[in-house]
């Protein structure tokens, strides 16, 4: 497999990017803490037949690290098409990445061919159990970055994960390379509004909606008004898994996406 990486100078800021394959463009994002890397699952099986993107949101992996300058994630995003020359996608994220994924929808419908939420977050929506970044920020700020991390890999999220040893392996190496900036400051990310939240029946691409069985309550319930509220949003629950599915299951995950793509 020819495997294309490179740094796109956009949007004032530097995003790490990879690309493979040939035919219909796919971008993978990924979640909070995480980097591109976790796609590795998916990035070879669909670069067979797609083309495949992904890449590190500002603040995370090789791209540019976080400041306090204010930005708008989907228009990194839009601006990492153009400098590939992609006109439209199908939009793939899960946790973070889903939310970013559901923004650039709203926003980019022309360059949005399909969205897929994976265990997904949503930006407006109220997290009635607690956001589940906001224990391991306290604790940044109180003992360190390397004890929220130990923290952040034993929260509810990440237990179902655990019980693979190869699968926590490399969640566990993905988090030790994040710098844990977001824990200590205010997330400079600009948020749409109104929030995705209270837009989300102007979607007009097919969507798919995949959640983990053994995800947290808060995004089961997002999975549910997922697809509630966007029009035609299919739903595909993969039994026996926790809010790292397209890890802890990739031949269910890629299964699931390659329906819907199909």
């Amino acid at each position: 497999m020819n495997t294309e990486h490179g740094i796109a100078e956009v949007n004032g800021t530097t995003l790490f990017y990879e690309q493979a394959g040939q035919g219909p463009p796919i971008v993978f994002i990924h979640g909070f803490s995480l980097d591109s890397r976790m796609w590795e699952s998916q990035f070879e099986t669909f670069a067979r037949n797609y083309r495949v993107i992904r890449y590190d949101l500002r603040g995370f992996g090789r791209s540019a690290p976080a400041t306090h300058d204010p930005f708008d994630p989907t228009q990194d995003l839009k601006a990492l098409l153009d400098y590939l020359n992609v006109k439209s996608a199908t939009v793939v994220g899960l946790s973070l990445g889903g939310s970013v994924a559901i923004d650039f929808a709203l926003a980019f419908p022309a360059y949005t061919n399909g969205l897929v939420a994976a265990d997904s977050g949503l930006n407006g929506y109220p997290w009635p159990h607690g956001r589940p970044t906001a224990e391991p920020a306290k604790i940044a700020a109180a003992e360190g970055i390397d004890a929220a991390k130990r923290l952040w890999l034993n929260t509810g999220l990440f237990v179902p994960a655990s019980e693979q040893t190869h699968v926590f392996t490399r969640l566990t190496g993905y988090i030790r390379d994040y710098s844990g900036w977001h824990w200590l400051n205010d997330n400079p990310a600009k948020l749409s509004q109104p929030p995705a939240i209270e837009r989300l029946h102007h979607i007009q691409c097919p969507t798919l909606v995949i959640i983990g069985e053994r995800d947290l309550q808060d995004f089961h319930d997002i999975s549910t008004i997922l697809c509630d509220k966007i029009p035609g949003a299919t739903r595909c629950e993969i039994s026996g898994v926790g809010h790292m599915s397209n890890l802890e299951d990739p031949l269910v995950f890629n299964a699931a996406l390659l329906k819907f793509l199909g």
